[in-house]
């Protein structure tokens, strides 16, 4: 017969394994709370990466910086991001999601930290780099973890990461220009805010139950895919100029588009930088959400439609400096901002087949680097001619990009053979953004 001892030693046992179990289960977010969890933090690391732009002038008038380092400031962000995402981006699968997304939310937080540090712009490149690692590590494992904690059937972590990618770029930029004219501490109210925003994110998501099943072959997983099959290519080649207009305006708002509406309106108000890239993604994110239905032929024509409209009102607005013209033309561009990636995209990924994860590899390469490059000619460019006479050759050079893409659309004439019906759940992310989900999750997600 077991002692008293035993006996009182089984019972304290069981008691704290009971309180172990009792705890767990208080601390654990359930399914829906930690979807939300997530959609925020991911929102909230786009955020992040617009709410510098409205900086850039600050930042170049205190460490005395020409326009072209406040582009490459910018474009280092992107290039850390593809090169993130393309070795990176499927580390989740094998790894499991929490820990990939904590530790991009602690990364991030180091972002935050290097900007609040910044003496000069060495650490302003480090900033953005490490924005660039944790945007390309988060993007995939949240986007994943979305589809795994959405109701079963359901659309909408698609939609989620669809609407909340574009609207982190646009409330960003907006809010992070009123913060910097209206609040204090003009270069860290921000970044003190998002700290602990992201902190408090990291908290959260480690009370988050697994929601992927981690397993071996991690280092098998960060070769790159990249590829565009041959049923693709002539849809792929018809879209590009769409594609490199679309991502190139988006870098040219987002890097010198603060500097350019102050200017027009000749205003030291950096709400007005705010503003304008709110109106390009806010307004491209709300057309792609009320339009998500339309046909991706169709939605592309309509895209390049408006952004030639509003890019030839932009033209004019640069031409005879008049901001409210600017705005108009920057929120009509806005609306084929976002259709025309969007069509562009899905034309192009219908054709994928089995290779889609490669495909949409390729897509995003000539994205990214549409994103950067230009960004970066037009700040040498502005340094030597100005920020004005670069800025309206630059907004021509969009507008016969997408006057070529749309001649080369209506020449390839009715939808591609074997395209996929129209589908809610294949919203691409929008335009300078990232894939948020997997590419072997959205093909298992639209299955």
């Amino acid at each position: 017969m077991p002692s008293c001892t035993a006996r009182n030693f089984r019972r304290r046992r069981l008691v704290s394994v009971g309180v172990k179990t009792d705890l767990s289960r208080r601390w654990t977010l359930p399914g829906a709370a930690g979807f939300w969890v997530l959609a925020v933090a991911f929102m909230m690391l786009f955020f992040a990466s617009a709410a510098a732009s409205p900086l850039y002038g600050v930042y170049a008038a205190r460490f005395h910086f020409s326009t072209t380092t406040l582009t490459a400031v910018f474009a280092v962000y992107v290039l850390v991001l593809l090169v993130t995402l393309l070795f990176f981006g499927s580390v989740s699968d094998f790894l499991g999601r929490r820990p990939v997304i904590v530790l991009a939310l602690v990364v991030s937080a180091g972002a935050c930290g290097a900007f609040l540090a910044a003496d000069g712009t060495a650490a302003l490149f480090l900033a953005r780099a490490l924005q660039g690692v944790a945007t390309g590590l988060a993007s995939g494992a949240i986007g994943a973890a979305l589809i795994e904690l959405q109701p079963a059937g359901s659309e909408r972590a698609a939609l989620v990461t669809s609407a909340f990618s574009s609207a982190g770029l646009a409330v960003g930029a907006l809010v992070t220009s009123a913060l910097v004219q209206y609040g204090p501490a003009p270069t860290r109210l921000v970044w003190w805010l998002l700290l602990g925003v992201f902190v408090l994110a990291a908290l959260a998501v480690l009370t988050l139950a697994e929601p992927g099943s981690p397993r071996p072959g991690v280092l098998a997983s960060m070769r790159p895919r990249v590829g565009v099959p041959r049923r693709a290519r002539g849809t792929f080649v018809a879209a590009l100029p769409a594609i490199v207009a679309v991502w190139a305006l988006g870098g040219l708002y987002l890097s010198l588009g603060p500097s350019l509406a102050a200017q027009l309106a000749a205003s030291a108000n950096l709400l007005w930088g705010g503003l304008v890239i709110f109106l390009l993604a806010g307004v491209g994110a709300a057309a792609v959400g009320l339009l998500r239905g339309m046909a991706p032929r169709r939605a592309m024509l309509a895209g390049c439609a408006f952004l030639l409209a509003g890019v030839g009102v932009t033209i004019a607005a640069i031409a005879t400096t008049t901001s409210a013209a600017f705005l108009l033309g920057t929120a009509v561009a806005g609306v084929g901002f976002g259709l025309t990636f969007t069509g562009a995209f899905r034309m192009i990924i219908a054709l994928a087949g089995t290779e889609r994860a490669g495909l949409i590899a390729a897509v995003f390469i000539v994205s990214y680097l549409a994103f950067s490059i230009p960004a970066l000619i037009a700040g040498a460019a502005t340094s030597r001619f100005g920020l004005h006479s670069t800025s309206l050759v630059y907004a021509i050079c969009v507008a016969a990009l997408v006057v070529i893409a749309s001649g080369l659309l209506v020449r390839t004439g009715a939808r591609p053979a074997g395209s996929a019906p129209v589908r809610r759940i294949d919203l691409p992310p929008g335009p300078c953004t990232v894939p948020p989900c997997l590419p072997e999750d959205v093909s298992s997600a639209s299955a």
